[in-house]
C-alpha cells in the first residue's frame, strides 16, 4: 500500500506536461510499462531492506538501486520481448525518469551512470543465460559483489566507466 501512495503522490505532484511526456513513452508500450512499474518497486523494496541509510540518497544503496533497477527492468521485459527492445525501452524510461525528476547535475551523472552500468551488466550477463530462466538473485548477488570496488565520484569530469559510483554525503 505504502508503494501505490508513493506512486499516487509522485504522479500528482508532476505537471500536466511531465505527465503527457510519461504517457507519450508508457502508453505505447503497456506491458514493457507495467514490467517497469513492476521492476520499480521491487528493486526499491530490495534496496530499501539491504541498505536502509543510503538507498533513498546519494549513498553506496543508491547506486546498487539504479543499477538493480535497471536489471529488473530489462529482465521482465526481455522475458516478452527481445533483448535489445528491452534495453530500448529501459534506457528511454531511466532517462526519461531522470528529466521529469531533475536533480543536481552531479546527482543526475550518477544516477545515469548506475543505470547504464545496470544494463551493461545485463548485457554481460545475457550470452550465459536464456533470457526466460534469469532470477533477480543473478543481479543482486553480482551487484553487491561490484560494489565493493564501487567509486566516489566528486566532479562532473570524473569518468569511471565499468564501476558504480555514489557520492560521499
Amino acid at each position: 500500500m505504502r508503494t501505490f501512495r508513493i506512486f499516487f503522490n509522485t504522479i500528482r505532484s508532476m505537471s500536466f506536461k511531465k505527465i503527457m511526456r510519461l504517457f507519450s513513452l508508457v502508453l505505447p508500450h503497456p506491458i514493457f510499462s507495467l514490467l517497469s512499474f513492476h521492476a520499480t518497486v521491487q528493486a526499491f523494496t530490495i534496496a530499501q531492506k539491504k541498505f536502509p541509510e543510503t538507498a533513498s540518497n546519494n549513498g553506496i544503496g543508491n547506486s546498487f538501486r539504479h543499477a538493480l533497477w535497471c536489471c529488473f527492468i530489462a529482465m521482465y521485459c526481455s522475458k516478452v520481448s527481445s533483448p535489445e527492445k528491452a534495453l530500448d525501452f529501459c534506457k528511454r524510461i531511466t532517462d526519461m525518469h531522470e528529466e521529469l525528476f531533475p536533480n543536481k547535475p552531479l546527482e543526475t551523472k550518477m544516477d545515469l551512470h548506475n543505470n547504464k552500468f545496470g544494463m551493461d551488466y545485463f548485457k554481460e550477463l545475457l550470452p550465459g543465460v536464456h533470457r526466460q530462466f534469469f532470477e533477480k538473485s543473478f543481479f543482486i548477488d553480482g551487484l553487491e559483489k561490484k560494489m565493493k570496488d564501487a567509486k566516489v565520484l566528486k566532479n562532473l569530469d570524473d569518468d569511471f566507466e565499468g564501476f558504480l559510483v555514489y557520492l560521499n554525503e
